[in-house]
């Protein structure tokens, strides 16, 4: 099994961070849109390492699918065809407050961003006229002047991250991979997120094998007893912040821990985080998250997700992750699910 993790945001020390995690024995490294651009990163490490790289994700929904498509056509050009363009919608007081863009119907949009951005690629392959008439947006103007054309690696495919079944159903429908969302659990991916998939492959008339499942995995790795606490804690805060969202209601709905949403989101409200993180508890943390050894989390993961998928994304979150133990990691993975 591959593992991709994340690279950090700050652009200016993407190329050296890169090649030490590519020296860890890492398959792939994502960006996450958060203080820093989401692309900018993949530039400086597609310059410098043979890996594959990722958004994980961009905001889809404050962009326009032409820069997208721009931006992840020159990326997968650069990158020798080892680029993925990972897109997601995010919630509506993000869209509305901090990009100052339009908010509706996300997986509809989502939709069509998905098919806009593949009729734009055609049209650049030279397989068919721009034409592109939606709901949301059109694209029907493409000059000579402004076309690209061929990539010499072909278009790189496109993922919807998704944890709700309206959106899971769209990512099977029109994406080329499905992001799993990291805050989630063996039961909530068996029982909501597998059939959604396959209730929106169903719909499209595709199969299994035209989509790419990508789970994403909070992991707490260490060895010494000062690790593994130290890797506890940063975990626990995170799978906090996502609790105190009502998005990832439906994750703690399935584990029967319901009635902690409204405890973990009022507690964010008063900036109490720390008391937040005191309502994680060791079963929580390892039934959202995985825990323990290098050894001991690689067979976890695989136990979680290697029937349905043949790489993951893992975060390491709040905590300094020694270099050896994530190739350490990525070895295991690969002696556990070759």
């Amino acid at each position: 099994m591959k593992m991709d993790i994340q690279l950090d945001g700050r652009p200016e020390g993407a190329a050296r961070r890169a090649r030490e995690l590519v020296e860890h024995g890492v398959d792939g490294l994502f960006t996450f849109e958060g203080a820093h651009d989401v692309f900018l990163p993949l530039v400086a490490a597609a310059a410098t390492v043979e890996t594959d790289l990722m958004t994980n994700v961009a905001i889809a929904l404050p962009r326009s699918p032409l820069h997208l498509a721009h931006t992840a056509y020159d990326l997968q050009a650069l990158s020798g065809g080892r680029f993925r363009l990972g897109l997601g919608s995010q919630i509506r007081p993000h869209i509305e407050k901090r990009y100052g863009a339009r908010w509706s119907r996300p997986a509809a949009r989502m939709r069509e961003t998905v098919l806009a951005i593949r009729a734009i690629f055609d049209a650049w392959e030279g397989y068919s006229r721009l034409q592109f008439e939606g709901e949301f947006t059109s694209h029907t103007l493409m000059p000579p002047t402004f076309d690209p054309g061929p990539n010499p690696f072909g278009p790189p495919p496109i993922c919807l991250g998704a944890l709700g079944p309206i959106m899971t159903r769209t990512a099977a429908e029109v994406a080329d991979g499905l992001l799993v969302m990291p805050f989630n659990s063996v039961r909530h991916f068996r029982e909501r997120t597998v059939p959604a998939v396959e209730e929106g492959l169903a719909r499209s008339g595709r199969t299994a094998g035209d989509l790419a499942i990508y789970p994403q995995v909070i992991v707490g790795v260490g060895r010494t007893p000062e690790e593994l606490e130290a890797a506890a804690r940063g975990v626990r805060g995170l799978l906090a912040f996502y609790g105190s969202t009502p998005a990832y209601r439906p994750v703690l709905e399935v584990e029967g821990w319901l009635d902690l949403q409204p405890k973990l989101n009022a507690f964010s409200k008063q900036g109490d985080f720390a008391a937040m993180t005191d309502l994680i508890d060791d079963t929580m943390l390892t039934t959202l998250a995985v825990h323990g050894t290098p050894e001991q989390c690689a067979a976890e993961i695989v136990t979680r997700f290697g029937d349905h998928a043949d790489r993951v994304c893992c975060y390491f979150p709040g905590y300094e992750v020694e270099g050896q133990h994530i190739a350490e990691l990525a070895a295991a993975m690969k002696v556990l699910a070759p």
